[in-house]
């Protein structure tokens, strides 16, 4: 009997998983897709996941229009989580778009600025750090098309939105 009883514990703590997936990807959507007041309540509910959001959040900044990842950003800056450094890191040295570099560098620095306990300001003091060697070793974004090689159309970061009045 006690068995069984320990195998329906097991079983049902499985069922109860703390972190939908999906949940965190429907908050995502919103930061991607919509500028208008769903973000600021979105980023407060993606907050509350958080370093359970983080890993989506990662792979969202690679799909993502600049707007969006700067949206990613924010939810990252009320995360506040030491495991977003490295993302931030990323961001900082390889996004195409100068703005969305600037708020992952800025927020890093805020960070590095403000003690804790959970070592965020040693990371991030140590993120800046990586940022500023690959800046002075040429280490940056590829681009192509108008901000590379000439002739060569873009590759890198999320297309504009086709409307109707444009052609392929």
């Amino acid at each position: 009997m006690l068995r069984y009883l320990v195998i329906l514990l097991l079983v049902g703590a499985a069922a109860c998983e703390e972190v939908s997936h999906r949940d965190i990807g429907d908050e995502i959507n919103i930061l991607i897709r919509l500028d208008d007041q769903m973000v600021a309540a979105a980023t407060d509910r993606l907050a509350r996941y958080r370093r359970s959001a983080i890993p989506q959040i990662e792979t969202a900044m690679h799909t993502a229009a600049p707007k969006g990842r700067l949206h990613l950003i924010a939810a990252l800056d009320k995360i506040g989580d030491p495991e977003a450094v490295p993302v931030l890191r990323h961001i900082a040295v390889f996004d195409i778009t100068a703005e969305v570099r600037d708020a992952a560098e800025g927020l890093l620095s805020r960070w590095s600025a403000t003690p804790d306990k959970k070592g965020r300001a040693a990371r991030a003091q140590a993120a800046l750090a990586e940022i500023a060697r690959r800046r002075a070793a040429g280490i940056g974004p590829l681009q192509f098309g108008d901000g590379g090689m000439p002739g060569v159309p873009s590759t890198v970061g999320a297309p504009e939105p086709v409307g109707p009045d444009q052609k392929p």
